[in-house]
């Protein structure tokens, strides 16, 4: 007879007091982000065996909004590039969520540390690092969704692994849809004109734009952007893909993915 497998301490918890004290009960919180634009304080946690988790727990209305949009994306869309949402715990007495997903070593790159770090890589690892980002979208475009608030605070990069992976996709949502606030969130470098103005139609092509200044800003040489490193024809791929009137953009992310991968294939 086998014997009843043991409970994960995360991965099989449906409801808690409270978060952090649960937390601290079962393993031990080695990080801690308390303070956060999003509303959510987030955990590194060590448990017993060894493995590390991150617990992400919503604190305000709206981060538990963001929090549920998030889910809802998660269960659509799985991807090895992106970090997933494994499992979501109730807290008890409250409508609040935290939600569970693998720990995934590296440095986000919205620090300027981290980013002059990234940018002083030889070439072919920056552009290593784009195609798994497109890849990526290329994903998301499929599942019907569209980026909403990505920017270099998203790209997770493992110095050690030469391994990106996306974070905090917490505002992806299904597309296209009209836009009924006055804006989206989002970083304004990486933000498309439409994401600024109420009644704008929010698609792929929108996708497309912040794509194209992922790769505008990650193949540069500093935040000024005078300095290329890439070559005269994935310029033009970047220009096109940034065009302040979406009909003048790639049709989609598989298009721009196409032009991006063919430019970069002619060196």
């Amino acid at each position: 007879m086998l014997a009843p497998m043991t409970p994960h301490p995360l991965l099989d918890a449906h409801d808690v007091p409270a978060v952090e004290p649960y937390l601290r009960t079962v393993g031990e919180v080695f990080r801690a982000f308390r303070e956060q634009d999003s509303g959510c304080v987030s955990y590194g946690v060590l448990l017993p065996d060894g493995r590390r988790w991150f617990v992400k727990e919503a604190v305000t209305d709206r981060a538990q909004r963001s929090l549920d949009r998030a889910w809802a994306f998660h269960r659509v869309l799985r991807h090895p590039v992106v970090v997933p949402q494994l499992h979501r715990i109730a807290v008890r007495g409250s409508s609040r969520t935290a939600t569970v997903m693998p720990w995934c070593k590296g440095e986000p790159l919205y620090g300027a540390t981290a980013r002059s770090r990234f940018r002083a890589l030889p070439v072919p690892r920056v552009l290593h690092a784009l195609d798994r980002i497109l890849d990526a979208h290329l994903a998301v475009e499929a599942a019907g969704h569209v980026a909403v608030d990505l920017y270099d605070g998203a790209f997770l990069f493992d110095f050690d692994a030469d391994e990106l992976h996306l974070i905090d996709l917490d505002e992806y949502r299904p597309g296209p849809f009209v836009l009924t606030e006055a804006r989206l969130p989002g970083s304004r470098r990486f933000m498309a004109p439409e994401e600024w103005r109420r009644g704008s139609v929010i698609d792929t092509r929108t996708t497309v734009h912040v794509l194209a200044r992922t790769a505008r800003l990650l193949l540069d040489a500093d935040d000024d952007e005078r300095a290329w490193r890439g070559t005269a024809a994935q310029l033009a791929v970047v220009e096109r893909g940034t065009r302040s009137d979406p009909g003048e953009r790639f049709a989609g992310v598989r298009e721009l993915a196409a032009a991006w991968r063919a430019a970069t294939s002619a060196g």
